[in-house]
C-alpha cells in the first residue's frame, strides 16, 4: 500500500452469498477476508470504497425484464444488504449501480456516492490512482469494474483470493482474470498490499 491506493470492495452483498437469490459458491468466503484488507487500507489512512447492486424491482437486468437473471437485491431488501460479515471501517464511502431500470449496472463505475457523485468522480477527488478490486462475481461486476477502471486511467489490481466466480461455464471466471491482464491490470493476491 502507498499514497493514491484504495480498496473497492464490489457486491459482497447477501444475494450474492449462500442462501441468497443469485448466490455464487464460496460468497460469502470473501467478505471476513476483505473486512481485514478494509482495515488495513483504514490503518493507513487510505480509502475504502463498497459498491453495491440497487436494483429497482422491474429492470432490464432481470428475466422478467428480458434480462438473464432471477431477482435480486432489490433496493431495501434484505437481499441487498452487504453481507453481515463484511466489516467496513469508518469512513468508508458506500456507491450504488445498477438503478435504472434500463441498465444493467455491471461495474462499479456506474455506481454513484450518496452525493451523487460518480465512482470515479470520488476516486478523483480522494487522489486515488490505484485499485485494488475484490468481491463478487468475478466474470460479471468485479471484471466489468477492473475494466472500467483501467480505461478511466487508473491502475487496477484484482486480489484473486478475494473474488468468486459463478462459472456458468467452466473457466469463465479465470478468462475474465486474463482479459483483466490483456487490458494492462495485474492479478495478485491480498499479500502484495503489505509489499
Amino acid at each position: 500500500m502507498q499514497p493514491g491506493d484504495a480498496l473497492l470492495i464490489v457486491d459482497v452483498q447477501n444475494d450474492f452469498c449462500p442462501g441468497g437469490a443469485l448466490p455464487v459458491a464460496g460468497g460469502d468466503e470473501v467478505a471476513s477476508l476483505l473486512s481485514d484488507v478494509a482495515q488495513r487500507f483504514a490503518s493507513a489512512g487510505l480509502p475504502v470504497i463498497a459498491a453495491r447492486d440497487w436494483h429497482p424491482a422491474e429492470t432490464v437486468h432481470f428475466q422478467g425484464g428480458g434480462g438473464v437473471w432471477p431477482p435480486h437485491c432489490i433496493q431495501g431488501t434484505p437481499g441487498a444488504e452487504l453481507h453481515p460479515t463484511l466489516r467496513l471501517p469508518a469512513g468508508a464511502w458506500l456507491v450504488s449501480k445498477g438503478m435504472s431500470p434500463t441498465h444493467d449496472g455491471y461495474s462499479a463505475f456506474d455506481a454513484v456516492a450518496e452525493d451523487g457523485r460518480p465512482l470515479a468522480g470520488v476516486l478523483r477527488g480522494l487522489g486515488v490512482r490505484r485499485l485494488f478490486i475484490g468481491g463478487l462475481a468475478t466474470e460479471y461486476c468485479v471484471r466489468a469494474s477492473a475494466e472500467d477502471a483501467l480505461s478511466a486511467g487508473f491502475a487496477a489490481v484484482v486480489l484473486e483470493d478475494a473474488i468468486r466466480a459463478v462459472d456458468m461455464q467452466p473457466g469463465d471466471g479465470a478468462a475474465a482474470l486474463a482479459v483483466v491482464r490483456a487490458r494492462g491490470g495485474e492479478v495478485a493476491t491480498t499479500a502484495v498490499i503489505d509489499e
